[in-house]
């Protein structure tokens, strides 16, 4: 089903939001940077009650940095792998349940590591792989000339194909051997949070096919512009779509969260 335009969404709806669950590369973020609008419109999100939660395939070392800085309730990590957030001035972590233990996963990720090298010798590693415990996230056009959409796909298959996991977002292949992912790691931190909003009282926002399981799961989701181009490999698109890409879609899908919230 083709997503209906952001500014149709009624007002009825949205008033009942209390959670809001982003995507950070280019659903807040754009071309790489962190704009004042968009960073203002989290901080507006936070101010007006609403508990924010970012869902990232970003490593375990920036979204330390994410819980402790950012207005934020919580972050989740690396598709789903554990979620980070602050209590009495402390940072805390809850693990997603995995399969195997955190050694067995790496191991098993190390050895994909040599397979991919082998099928793709130019393939370079995200900048930030070092930061990262338990992915790994093959870089495919942020510091590296763009991947052909063949040679994308030839990744995400050679992947599948060694009983991992692989997501593609707008920058980058994620792929791990752990059973979670974006949808299952926001669940689990959920679940372990009391006074957290109720399941039906929140939306999520997101930019690329690796957001799918999150549209998915939410009755209320929304895609920012850019994620037009990947339209037609979803086959759970987003209730909603802005008209502007990136952080402007993301400061957009605020501004009109904001104008439905009940007036006290």
């Amino acid at each position: 089903m083709k997503p209906q335009k952001w500014e149709q969404a009624p007002f009825s709806e949205l008033s009942k939001i209390r959670g809001i669950c982003l995507d950070i590369d280019d659903t807040l973020s754009t071309h790489g940077k962190l704009t004042a609008e968009a960073f203002a419109s989290l901080w507006a999100a936070k101010n007006a009650g609403f508990t924010v939660v970012p869902i990232t395939g970003r490593p375990a070392g920036w979204c330390d940095h994410f819980a402790r800085f950012w207005p934020v309730d919580a972050v989740v990590g690396e598709n789903g792998a554990f979620t980070f957030f602050m209590k009495d001035g402390v940072r805390r972590r809850i693990d997603t349940p995995a399969r195997k233990s955190a050694s067995a996963l790496k191991a098993e990720l190390k050895s994909l590591e040599g397979k991919i090298l082998a099928r793709f010798p130019n393939a370079k590693w995200a900048s930030d792989q070092s930061y990262r415990e338990y992915d790994l996230a093959i870089d495919i056009c942020e510091d590296v000339p763009t991947w052909s959409p063949s040679d994308v796909e030839s990744l995400l298959n050679l992947c599948h194909q060694s009983g991992a996991h692989a997501k593609l977002s707008s920058i980058h292949v994620n792929t791990w051997f752990g059973d979670y992912d974006k949808g299952s790691g926001f669940e689990h931190w959920l679940a372990a949070t009391p006074g957290a909003p109720a399941r039906e009282e929140w939306i999520f926002v997101g930019d690329s096919p690796n957001d799918e399981p999150m549209f998915k799961a939410f009755s209320h989701s929304v895609g920012v512009a850019n994620l037009t181009k990947y339209l037609d490999q979803l086959l759970n698109p987003p209730r909603w779509l802005t008209s502007s890409p990136s952080g402007a879609g993301f400061s957009e899908m605020i501004q009109r969260l904001l104008a439905a919230r009940p007036k006290i």
